[in-house]
């Protein structure tokens, strides 16, 4: 029965991407864990496969749309791999089983990832009730490598620990440092979270079990449900539906954070 919740929700996720352009992909890491009790290091590492997945299929329909711009998304993407592959390959490896001990009771590599994921969810949810970034339509004259180059390995380093696509990031950080239209840095955004995702997937093999009958399968419920969100995107407006799906996430962050210090304390 959670199987069959799980690949529901996982429609759920594709759905929310195709309307929203990102966002669905957060409530990957709740779904694996939670509902599929899936350990969180190698849920995180699924959660790059199916994000990535789910956000190629969505640039495959950007790029018919001409919303892509391809010189934005390379040279984001490659301080951005560098930031997963860094903290796929040496920093979440390194970390020990046990993080360090809270009134002589030990936090756990898992319970200090999913602590730290919830954070991410909170400023996702935050990003998406503000809704504050507005359509522009300004001449990209200017682009400013530096901080481009500096928000790349952050995002990248930032999927690669919590295994979260980090469009919420990405979006307003086009907008602002290259002044391109917002659908166009939605488009981008995805294509970017494509490449840094599945590439950082595939630096895991070498000490992570990887089920790809689940992955695949989930994987294709996701793609799926992109399809029926783009579809359905073109009669629900994705500025009505983010704040209201920033509060549902802001609502799971809270029952997360709450749910792993229960457990903590028994």
């Amino acid at each position: 029965m959670e199987t069959l919740i799980a690949y529901f929700t996982a429609i759920l996720i594709g759905i929310l991407l195709g309307i929203m352009g990102g966002g669905g992909s957060i409530l990957t890491i709740p779904v694996l864990v939670y509902l599929l009790h899936i350990e969180p290091v190698l849920a995180t590492s699924y959660s790059l496969f199916i994000v990535g997945v789910s956000a190629f299929v969505a640039s495959v329909h950007n790029y018919r749309n001409k919303l892509i711009d391809f010189k934005t998304a390379f040279v984001f993407s490659v301080p951005a791999f560098i930031g997963v592959f860094i903290s796929r390959k040496w920093l979440l490896p390194a970390l020990p089983n046990t993080l360090f001990f809270l009134n002589e009771q030990a936090v756990s590599k898992g319970v200090g990832i999913m602590i730290l994921f919830t954070v991410i969810m909170f400023m996702a949810a935050i990003s998406m009730i503000k809704n504050n970034v507005q359509e522009k339509h300004l001449n990209i004259s200017k682009y400013k490598y530096p901080l481009i180059l500096i928000e790349g390995i952050l995002v990248g380093l930032i999927t690669g620990i919590v295994g979260a696509g980090g469009g919420f990031l990405i979006v307003p950080a086009l907008v602002v440092l290259t002044q391109m239209p917002v659908k166009t840095a939605i488009g981008t955004s995805l294509l970017i979270i494509a490449i840094k995702s599945l590439l950082g997937f595939f630096g895991d093999f070498s000490y992570l079990p990887i089920n790809w009958y689940f992955l695949l399968l989930f994987s294709l419920f996701t793609a799926f449900g992109i399809l029926c969100g783009i579809y359905l995107s073109k009669f629900i407006p994705s500025k009505n539906l983010k704040p209201a799906f920033g509060w549902f996430i802001l609502i799971m962050s809270i029952l997360i954070i709450t749910k792993e210090y229960i457990e903590f304390k028994n």
